[in-house]
């Protein structure tokens, strides 16, 4: 049963309300409170009748559910003759509530509807809703958007004239002038003669209008108490061309050192924003934008969100287009009075004393950055170390850290930083020795020097600052400053080096002690001291300018608080403070650099991808697919060999550990079953050949070599779009294949028609598509190289001359259409990327701005990322899930459904799926689609913008199989960034849940009849993140599979409503899980895989972990991988590994890739046995050949094993270490004695160099 609001438009944020109003002859509904002040304004002039008891007005975030639109319409339109709504935004902002104002129109003659844009480039989509024509609508909204008492005046009489005409008391000949009386636009504001740096200040003149301007002056005025001058303007809108030429114009002239900008959207579209901003890319200033609330300071201090959801997107998500700074909220949007008339809530700003000086600070930095000679300027490198152990220093996914870090450091000196008199480590394996000759987290480096130390009074200076609120959770796990286990006499360590006015630090530890379970089971750990302390010491001991959180990523984003327009008290805040904040990050990862863009006010450095080739095959299975080969021939021939050649791969298939060979050697298997298996292997060996791996790392500003450029040139352009083919299938046409080696599957047989035109050209007897993918992209690696004139490999000199065909093409004057975008747009884009990141280190080092850029999965149809270098945005969250990630959803579902039946015999009904932010950023909600389509819903789209504006069910009959129960796990990034999707989410449940359907079709109802409401939306606790197993796993405390579900489970079972509020039940998990046949996980892109990142296991082992926990039943693991949306594959998880570790892992290709790294690289390999293992321990997943497979290639190969003990012991002994755990632990059951001796000699070898202080010699 839902409230009755006390004051309609008071409380539009807390639990859903009702409101309600006495009728009257006219509505207006607004986007824009500011709309409501100064019409309350405009109103205590009126004298007319109509005005004094005739118009209501209400904003329209009070009425944001279905439930109170129906209400609403229902109870307080008696009377009510025209209904006036203004959005800002498009129509999905409130698609049910213009559906429904369309049907009150309807209903009865005489009503009239004005649907007025908000911004002009709307008014086409929202005009033609109304009953009146397009030019008064226009004329109106250019009123609305004018504001001020004279055109609110002119409007007024608009509508005073629509009703007369409606009733017939005016003709048409007597409408009033709806002539606009324009103000000054920008318009200045306060502008004074001062000494110091000026900064520009955007302010919408609406608040002026409604005399709301109390909060802008006490910006200014702290502005100013800052040093700093602040140059204000009233502005209609960033949109317009002439108002962004007159502010530019403006500025310019007062040359402002940066822009501080409370204005909501950003100043291009979404469409166009891949193209630049061009305002503040020709100012080439940091903008930072302010954070205004839509809700009171009490409701934001309760909640774990900051923002709403309107506030989120409109104030965050779509200014990051313009590269925007996400800094604090400003002000608060409160009560100011109720109106008798509108009888509605007129509400103000407020402005928020700590926000506003933290603005200014951060201004302030940015300021003094740039002012700054570059000799005096003071940086911090900051390198992320998780696990503690000194073999996985420096984390960053895709790339080469300490290359990227010492490249950093280089281009500093080269632009005048001063780095002292000592020379730079002359490699990036010098530069992590002489970091690790130093003090780490490492508890092993305890016996050495730290770089230097907080003393603790002046920690304790600091901490005694702090608020109340922000110092009891650190009391609570910490105790006080004096008494911190990390305390030294010096005070708090620094890990790190010192180079000049620059250091490289460490990044301290999350605290999490081994020792205590309770830290192990805590989703929402503060941070120690001693964290806090080293960030403290680079305020205001090295009085850092500049930080760089040099790659993905650290933990000080991560940190508990709120997710959005922090408070003093959030974790991320205090350690971070207002210092200016540089963050390299890969480019296919929007959503956790969003995290650091909008909980670490950081600025985005994107970069590219590491290097990607295909897998190819290697060492046996090159045996096996030439044996299979021989095989096929002799059959054919009908040759007596074929039962040794078949009793031959049988042999090899058992020495590969092949999947299912043993199942297969269990029974008496006919020869149709032979044949079916050797088929099976054949299609499989054409998966693992043409699988995408990661041939090395990135080093920022660093191109890769020229072959494997070409490939990486490749594995992008073959990538189809709208509206062109992929390189590879341009090229398969060109030669007249009918194989599509984009879409095809790798196994699937040659027509002869193919199989004779390859032949042709020289590809050796070709059979499956794998065979002609292999021969194109030879032909395409060559062609590239020609394409872009770079040198070949001496591999490629050996390789087979360009085939005619694409000589001829290649030479063709004009080239053909895909030859001519990769040459002249893909390719120099690509070729942009490394001088573009180097210029945007400098850039951002001199306090200028970074352009910004999309973000995405570059070989997945993203090529628009390119080049890097930028500030990546992410996506539109109004328009999720898109059409197309709905249709991708759909199918997954309906091919996870057959797959299911056809191996268990029965249909699936309840399944888990884990969610994430960043994949749903970059796939535009397949997961979210997903779902829908296993619960049977599916969206309902908006005609003109195709977005989803509703639900709907599909009925059983139409259905043909039961509705799925699914219990979704998202991630706290995607609980923070989505908070629409959640209340979609909640609403497929509700309306499946509430179904009179029986439980064989419908088995989530069934429950609900049976026990009540069932949660089935989960996520870690409010302001904290991750699935808590990584710290578990790292230190070793535990002993069986039940307990990592355990931790799992305690990190889990809080449940989110519509609203995104949270409820701890543990019960409502468990209970969830009781049931579930099935943990799913998707992989949306094949540029990292499962074996890559920390996370898969976390959620999907730690899932399956707590599944088993509950029930005792371990589920069925599906693996679905979405990388190419034409060609679905969907498999068990077993499947996936064995994939990753025959393709990757165990791959002489991609281990010597990593050898060309060094340290980082040997860093890969420890991280991704890490991974193997806690998969075992999470799921039983990982065979034992996978163990000794890895020790064999690794660890005893004479070539391997040099590399890591030169390079990094510490992981050797790792990797050493980690493969006797799970040999102690049973995960290894086979392991063989005479092998695991061996390990331990090479652990003791690890030993020796790590004491003996021998790396890199």
């Amino acid at each position: 049963m839902h409230r009755l609001s006390s004051l309609p438009g008071a409380d539009t944020d807390g639990p859903i309300s009702y409101v309600e109003q006495p009728t009257a002859p006219v509505l207006f509904l607004t986007s824009a409170s500011s709309d409501i002040s100064a019409l309350a304004r405009v109103l205590d002039t009126q004298t007319k009748p109509i005005w004094q008891d005739g118009i209501r007005a209400l904003p329209l975030d009070a009425l944001s559910h279905p439930a109170q639109i129906d209400h609403y319409l229902a109870l307080c339109t008696d009377k009510t003759q025209l209904i006036v709504i203004r959005l800002l935004g498009g129509r999905g902002h409130w698609s049910y509530g213009l559906e429904q104002c369309c049907s009150w129109l309807a209903k009865q003659k005489g009503r009239q509807l004005l649907v007025l844009a908000g911004t002009p480039e709307q008014e086409r989509e929202l005009h033609p809703l109304s009953s009146q024509p397009d030019h008064l609508c226009d004329a109106m909204a250019r009123l609305l958007r004018e504001g001020g008492a004279d055109n609110l005046q002119r409007w007024l009489d608009g509508l005073e004239w629509i009703l007369s005409t409606a009733s017939g008391e005016t003709s048409a000949i007597d409408a009033p002038s709806l002539t606009l009386t324009a103000s000054p636009d920008p318009d200045p504001y306060d502008w004074r003669q001062e000494e110091g740096p000026t900064v520009g200040v955007l302010l919408y003149r609406a608040h002026r209008q409604s005399a709301d301007v109390h909060w802008c002056d006490v910006l200014l005025k702290t502005l100013r108490a800052h040093g700093l001058v602040p140059k204000a303007l009233w502005v209609s809108s960033l949109r317009d061309p002439a108002v962004q030429r007159a502010v530019k114009d403006l500025y310019r002239q007062q040359a402002v050192e940066l822009v501080i900008t409370s204005t909501s959207f950003a100043s291009v579209q979404f469409s166009e924003a891949g193209l630049g901003a061009p305002l503040w890319d020709d100012l080439d200033r940091p903008v930072l934008q302010m954070l205004s609330s839509g809700r009171s300071r009490e409701r934001w201090q309760d909640s774990f969100q900051g923002l709403d959801p309107v506030d989120l997107s409109l104030q965050v998500v779509l200014p990051e287009l313009d590269g925007r700074i996400t800094t604090r909220i400003g002000a608060f949007r409160e009560v100011d009075h109720a109106d008798e008339r509108l009888c509605t809530a007129v509400k103000r700003l407020e402005p928020d004393d700590a926000g506003l000086n933290w603005i200014a600070e951060h201004a302030r930095a940015w300021v003094d950055l740039r002012s700054t000679q570059a000799e005096q300027r003071s940086v911090a490198l900051v390198l992320a170390n998780y696990p503690l152990r000194n073999g996985r220093l420096a984390n960053g996914v895709g790339l080469d850290t300490p290359a990227s870090c010492l490249n950093i450091l280089r281009w500093l000196r080269d632009d005048g930083f001063n780095l002292g008199e000592q020379p730079l480590p002359k490699d990036p394996d010098l530069l992590i020795q002489q970091i690790l000759n130093g003090r780490t987290n490492d508890p092993e480096s305890q016996i050495r020097p730290p770089l230097t130390h907080l003393p603790l009074s002046h920690y304790q200076r600091w901490w005694s600052s702090l608020p109340e609120a922000a110092r009891l959770p650190i009391l609570d796990r910490w105790g006080e400053p004096e008494h911190a286990v990390d305390l030294e006499p010096l005070g708090f360590a620094i890990h790190g080096v010192r180079f000049g006015h620059v250091v490289v630090l460490v990044q301290p530890s999350r605290g999490y002690d081994a020792d205590q379970l309770s830290d192990l089971h805590s989703p929402d750990l503060p941070p120690p001291h001693r964290y806090l302390a080293q960030y403290l010491w680079l305020r205001e001991i090295h009085h850092c300018q500049l930080m760089l959180h040099v790659g993905k990523h650290g933990s000080a984003e991560w940190l508990p608080g709120k997710s959005v327009g922090l408070s003093p008290s959030c974790a991320p805040a205090l350690a971070l403070g207002a210092i200016p904040h540089l963050y390299p990050f890969i480019v296919n990862d929007p959503g956790e650099g969003s995290q650091a863009k909008r909980r670490g006010h950081a600025v985005i450095l994107d970069h590219l991808t590491p290097p990607l080739g295909r897998a190819g095959l290697h060492g046996s299975m090159l045996s096996l697919e030439s044996l299979l080969d021989e095989y096929i021939e002799a059959r054919q021939l009908g040759a007596s060999r074929c039962d040794q050649i078949q009793q031959q791969l049988i042999q090899l298939l058992i020495d590969l550990n092949w999947p299912s060979i043993e199942s297969f050697l269990s029974r008496q298997s006919s020869s149709a079953e032979i044949g079916d298996l050797f088929e099976q292997v054949e299609t499989y060996l054409c998966e693992l050949k043409e699988a995408q791996i990661r041939t090395g790392l990135h080093r920022l500003g660093d191109h890769p070599q020229p072959t494997q450029l070409a490939e990486l040139l490749l594995a992008i352009g073959r990538s189809p779009t709208a509206d062109r083919p992929g390189l590879t299938q341009w090229m398969s046409r060109s030669v007249g294949l009918e194989c599509d080696p984009w879409k095809d599957e790798d196994g699937a047989l040659l027509s002869d028609q193919d199989r004779q035109i390859l032949e042709r050209h020289g590809c050796h007897q070709p059979r499956r598509l794998s065979d002609a993918v292999e021969w194109i992209e030879a032909q395409a690696e060559r062609l590239l190289l020609q394409l872009i004139e770079a040198d070949g490999s001496q591999q490629h000199d050996q390789a087979p001359p360009l085939d005619h065909v694409f000589q001829k093409l290649l030479s063709s004057e004009p080239l053909p259409g895909p030859l001519q975008f990769i040459k002249t747009d893909l390719w120099p884009r690509l070729q942009q990327s490394a001088s573009h990141e180097h210029q945007a280190v400098l850039a951002a080092a001199s306090g200028r701005r970074i352009a910004s850029g999309p973000s995405g999965a570059p070989t997945r149809g993203r090529d628009d990322v390119l080049p890097t270098g930028r500030n990546f945005y992410s996506v539109d969250l109004r328009g999720l899930p898109t059409e197309a990630a709905w249709d991708l959803g759909r199918r997954s579902a309906e091919q996870l459904l057959d797959l299911y039946e056809l191996e268990e015999g029965e249909p699936l009904r309840h399944l888990a799926l884990s969610v994430w932010g960043t994949a749903t950023m970059r796939n535009g909600g397949e997961d979210i689609a997903q779902m829908f389509a296993l619960l049977g819903v599916r969206p309902v789209w908006d005609g003109p913008t195709r977005r989803m504006v509703d639900l709907e069910l599909i009925p059983l009959t139409l259905l043909e199989r039961p509705r799925v129960d699914v219990t979704l796990r998202m991630s706290g990034l995607f609980r923070d960034a989505f908070p629409q999707l959640l209340a979609w989410v909640d609403r497929a449940l509700s309306m499946v849940s509430g179904l009179d359907e029986a439980e064989r079709d419908n088995p989530l109802a069934a429950l609900t009849r049976s026990r009540g409401p069932q949660a089935r939306l989960f996520g870690s606790a409010p302001g904290s993140y991750g699935a808590g197993l990584q710290a578990l796993i790292d230190s070793g405390q535990w002993e069986r599979r039940d307990q990592l579900g355990e931790a799992y489970l305690a990190w889990s079972s809080w449940s989110y409503d519509a609203d995104a509020k949270a409820h701890n039940d543990r019960v409502g998990l468990e209970q969830a899980l009781q049931d579930v046949q099935v943990v799913l996980h998707n992989q949306d892109n094949r540029e990292h895989d499962l074996l890559d990142s920390d996370d898969y296991y976390q959620f999907q082992g730690g899932l399956a972990a707590a599944v088993n926990r509950v029930s005792g039943n371990d589920p069925k693991l599906f693996f679905a991988d979405h990388s190419r949306s034409e060609r679905l594959r969907i498999h068990r998880l077993d499947r996936e590994i064995d994939k990753v570790v025959r393709s990757r892992l165990l791959n002489p290709r991609w281990i010597e890739g990593m050898k060309q790294h060094g340290y980082k690289g040997a860093f890969e390999m420890g991280a991704s046995l890490d991974y193997l293992f806690a998969y075992d321990a999470t799921t039983g997943a990982v065979p034992d050949w996978c163990y000794s497979q890895i020790a064999e290639r690794w660890l005893l190969a004479a070539d391997v094993r040099d590399f890591l003990l030169k390079r990094n012991p510490w992981v050797m002994r790792d990797m050493a270490e980690r493969c006797l755990e799970a040999a102690t632990r049973g995960l290894w059951s086979d392991a063989d004695g005479t092998l695991l001796d061996e390990i331990r000699r090479v652990l003791l070898d690890s030993e020796r160099a790590v004491e003996g202080g021998n790396f890199g010699v």
